[in-house]
């Protein structure tokens, strides 16, 4: 697994994870953001430039986080904040290896199915790139309209969503779209001594919004909250807040770094 490498040697530790079909070029506002930190951003299991390490789990990235953790984390603990299929990940990081997070933010973690979850069969989703992706690979047009509209991703971030849309296969597509569709809440959360941050973006979904209730419950001691936009957001832009929102963002990873108050514009969530 590829991972890239930033910070004081002698700073706390804060493991970053991407959402899924991009890579860790999404978690650039964080690098450039927090340099106080020692931070740690892989490509997560076939994307980016860990391509090759195929296929893509949830349990599998999990289990190469944890090792990253062990093998390059200051102490052998890290936070882990984690965003959408990232925050699938640090979910089931948290139940696999809860003695290497010191603390987490689970950013937009689905746990529930959305509907018609039960029509998401492998050929149903290979069909929809075949139809969506592979014929417009090359079209500029139909790539940024991808980019703002599905993935709310900023115009400054065009180079890599780009070379990402480009270089996604029918396979890892498929492996991401039903990992994530896929995925509940595992067995093991309770062993969870780490202080842990739900959130979702106040526009979201509703399934995201109760998975999101669902994580903090089944953590000892987990809070939930909601992100209250500043302006008309898109789900997609509330969903991908760390790109959006970068200066919150980070403000929310340095209050939980601390144990400080967390923003003016985190709002508790109730069910």
């Amino acid at each position: 697994m590829y991972v890239e490498e930033h910070g004081p040697a002698d700073a706390p530790t804060i493991v970053f994870l991407h959402g899924g079909g991009g890579g860790g070029w999404m978690r650039r506002p964080q690098v450039d953001g927090l340099p106080e930190y020692h931070l740690l951003v892989p490509d997560l299991p076939e994307h980016g430039r860990s391509a090759n390490d195929a296929p893509f789990t949830i349990d599998h990235a999990a289990a190469e986080v944890a090792e990253l953790v062990r093998a390059r984390a200051h102490g052998g603990r890290a936070t882990v904040v984690g965003l959408s299929e990232g925050a699938q990940v640090t979910v089931a990081l948290l139940a696999l290896a809860p003695e290497v997070v010191e603390r987490a933010v689970v950013s937009s973690a689905l746990v529930r199915p959305i509907p018609g979850a039960w029509m998401m069969t492998p050929g149903v989703v290979r069909w929809s790139f075949r139809l969506s992706v592979t014929p417009f690979r090359n079209s500029e047009w139909w790539m940024r309209a991808n980019m703002k509209g599905a993935a709310g991703v900023p115009e400054a971030f065009v180079d890599d969503f780009r070379r990402t849309f480009r270089e996604t296969t029918e396979e890892s597509f498929t492996h991401v779209i039903l990992e994530n569709q896929r995925f509940r809440l595992p067995a093991g959360l309770e062993r969870v001594t780490a202080p842990v941050l739900a959130v979702c973006g106040h526009g979201e979904y509703a399934v995201m919004r109760a998975s999101t209730v669902d994580v903090a419950a089944a953590i000892p001691g987990a809070k939930a909250f909601e992100v209250l936009p500043a302006r008309k957001m898109s789900v997609a832009e509330q969903h991908n807040w760390n790109m959006t929102r970068p200066e919150l963002f980070n403000a929310m990873v340095r209050a939980w770094m601390t144990a400080g108050p967390l923003p003016a514009a985190l709002e508790p969530l109730k069910a």
